[in-house]
């Protein structure tokens, strides 16, 4: 019955978008006039309070759920609330400062958001980066180990494995050809050793060297490994790697850093508006503090 209901609701929705609109500006006229839709005791949800929270795209089932789901949740609000105000003792006053304040802060957060948006330089250079990395470099410590490396993973049953290790180590041209061509064709997971640093485990899962008992030592004493199981080969040649607890390498965090320098500028021009706002009414005298 009350999904029946609400397809009707979201199909009055659909059919007669102004007059929600209109109703919802006529919220101010007595309640008697407003169609209710749901009860909790002397609380009651209107029709009109439903305008604008599905969303324009939706299709009809799916907008029947959306409303569906927000009159079961203001249902449990309501009984949660006059629970509450059974059990407790409410600060009527309190409460109202407190909505007042988030409803401010929502305000406020929302123009902040566009400001930023409007104003935000998003690039970042790379001497900002390195500049941003040395002034802070205790706290860019490695928490696992990191490597620059080939890994490649192929059945065994793969033509021409034999040759992959000499693809490994060739320098010339040809042979990386021959090595990228071989993995298309044949691996079922591999990463060419490239700039890129990479988490060990992760660039190794799935494999028996997850299962390494110390890494660390591992690391240290193989710069290529060969092993097997049942059904595959797995190859790594290791380049460059760094153990956990030691400084990471620049590129391993650059995107880090970048996003902590995009975060900065954020709080900077937030703080930029709140002060613009500030002195631009203190000059044209918007506002007095009255009384103390």
């Amino acid at each position: 019955m009350l999904r029946n209901i609400i397809i009707m609701i979201v199909a009055a929705f659909s059919l007669a978008g102004c007059d929600f609109i209109k109703m919802r500006s006529d919220n101010s006229k007595d309640d008697e006039n407003r169609q209710p839709i749901a009860r909790v005791n002397n609380a009651f949800l209107y029709k009109d309070e439903l305008s604008g929270i599905v969303p324009v795209s939706a299709a009809k089932e799916d907008s029947a759920a959306w409303v569906e789901a927000y009159i079961d949740s203001w249902i449990r609000k309501q009984l949660l609330i006059q629970e509450a105000t059974r059990k407790i003792n409410i600060n009527e006053a309190e409460v109202e400062r407190k909505i007042l304040d988030y409803r401010y802060s929502i305000i406020a957060y929302e123009y902040q958001s566009y400001y930023i948006k409007q104003n935000l330089d998003t690039m970042v250079s790379a001497p900002e980066i390195e500049a941003y990395y040395k002034a802070n470099i205790d706290n860019f410590i490695l928490k696992q180990n990191i490597i620059r490396a080939s890994f490649i993973k192929v059945p065994k049953n793969a033509p021409n494995a034999k040759k992959i290790k000499e693809w490994l180590f060739s320098s010339n041209e040809e042979s990386k050809t021959a090595l990228k061509t071989f993995c298309l064709s044949f691996s079922v997971a591999y990463h060419i050793s490239d700039s890129t640093w990479m988490i060990f485990d992760e660039l190794v899962r799935n494999s028996p060297l997850v299962e390494i008992p110390n890494k660390v030592q591992f690391l240290k004493s193989y710069n290529y490994y060969e092993t097997e199981d049942e059904s595959y080969l797995y190859y790594l040649k290791v380049d460059e790697y760094r153990i956990s607890d030691n400084v990471s390498p620049m590129e391993f965090v650059r995107d880090e850093i970048t996003n902590i320098i995009l975060n900065k500028r954020k709080v900077e021009l937030a703080k930029k508006l709140e002060d613009e706002v500030y002195n631009h009414a203190l000059e044209r005298k918007e506002f007095e503090i009255i009384s103390r």
